[in-house]
């Protein structure tokens, strides 16, 4: 299965907003219960989708400027991004059929 890259503050630009793919970001960090409960979820989507869509996540508590950027006030924020452009959002913990909309509208 493939594992979700973590990326960082420095490499976010190259990284989503000029990827040629498709991209999902999860916002999370260590001490967050609900970021815990959707990590297996996100791990299985990149498993399943990662040739046609980037996934990846960001610790915000290592990296604050990027969910400043974007106005990521509760974790976890998961953005998917095609273009360089945020084209879908979803707070909080979620079902697996919600994550799989989400990347269903970016294939």
């Amino acid at each position: 299965m493939a594992d979700v890259l973590e990326i960082t503050d420095q490499n976010f630009e190259a990284e989503v907003l000029q990827s040629d793919q498709p991209t999902i970001i999860d916002f999370w960090a260590e001490w967050c219960a609900p970021c815990r409960q959707i990590a297996p979820i996100v791990k299985e989507l990149a498993g399943e989708y990662g040739d046609r869509v980037k996934i990846v996540k960001m610790d915000i508590d290592a990296n604050p400027q990027t969910p400043g950027k974007f106005g990521v006030r509760s974790i976890p924020t998961v953005l998917a991004f095609q273009g360089g452009q945020v084209v879908e959002q979803l707070v909080g913990a979620r079902p697996r059929k919600d994550f799989e909309e989400m990347v269903a509208k970016l294939l």
